[in-house]
């Protein structure tokens, strides 16, 4: 593997002569904020620990400044982007800085939350600095549509990664925690300070860490299934749990009952529960809609 310029990546200078450009303002809607440091995203690179034989997606690539530090890494990088004018333009930009590397780069022009497939090798690994708005969403989407991804390493609004990667018992332990804990063991991986992107969020970001669980969750109830009872949880957290899944399980006695058969106490709330104690009390209503129906 021929190693790449040391001035391939993209410095701030670089960042704002390429927007200038294309005429892009990064806009508060699409939640762009552009990484303009070099060390930061060959930082990220690292602690996603990448390896030279990695299939790598990324999400939300922008003008390209973390996609050339993933291409010095990996075997190939796949870039979603939604945005137009920067989907049409990322090509050029590997090509001119990273020439050696180009034909390991491929590009799908689309919002990430359509796409359920991928040119070339299946992912394994998922990196990416995430806009604020969907991260949590796009995060999950793209957790379920490709199996293969073992390692992510995602950057999020610093709340954003403390919601992730919460433990149960924790004030912000919630919806995010327990689906991304789902798929895999999640942690905090670093901090992010505002002066590296531009413009300068009015927020900090933080790394979140995903290391896809070599065994899945071990239940009869479908993924599906366990959603919705965490979705009702959550729905009214200050509420016991058997308040809050009596619309879920058809009645407070029937939330009740799928508690206490699931070893979970009526009167616990949603954030102190375990994603196992969530799919046990998923599994008892899934085993009795199986029992009702007709042989």
């Amino acid at each position: 593997m021929t190693s790449p310029a040391p001035d391939a990546l993209l410095g701030p200078a670089d960042v704002r002569e390429l927007a200038a450009a294309l005429g892009v303002r990064p806009t508060k809607q699409r939640g762009q904020n552009f990484v303009i440091d070099a060390n930061t995203v060959r930082r990220i690179v690292r602690t996603a620990q990448v390896h030279p034989d990695d299939v790598v997606v990324e999400v939300g690539p922008g003008l390209g400044s973390l996609t050339l530090a993933l291409l010095e890494a990996a075997d190939r990088v796949t870039a979603v982007e939604i945005d137009d004018v920067l989907a049409g333009a990322l090509p050029a930009t590997i090509t001119a800085r990273m020439p050696e590397r180009a034909e390991r780069f491929a590009l799908v022009h689309s919002d990430a939350m359509q796409v359920t497939e991928l040119p070339g090798p299946a992912p394994t690994a998922l990196v990416a600095n995430l806009p604020y708005n969907v991260a949590v969403p796009v995060l999950l989407h793209m957790l379920e549509t490709f199996p293969t991804i073992e390692r992510t390493l995602v950057m999020v609004q610093s709340e954003v990664a403390d919601r992730l990667a919460a433990d149960p018992g924790s004030r912000v332990y919630g919806v995010p925690s327990v689906k991304a804990n789902w798929y895999a063991e999640v942690k905090r991986a670093g901090a992010i300070g505002r002066k590296v992107f531009w413009p300068a969020p009015n927020v900090d970001s933080g790394l979140v860490s995903l290391v896809r669980r070599t065994e899945p969750i071990k239940t009869t109830a479908s993924r599906k299934q366990v959603f919705a009872v965490v979705d009702a949880a959550f729905a009214q957290r200050r509420k016991t749990l058997r308040a809050a899944l009596a619309g879920w399980a058809g009645s407070a006695a029937a939330a009740e009952e799928a508690l206490v058969a699931a070893g979970v106490s009526p009167q616990a709330r949603g954030e102190s529960l375990t994603v196992e104690e969530f799919a046990r009390i998923a599994e008892h209503k899934a085993n009795q809609h199986q029992e009702k129906e007709p042989v």
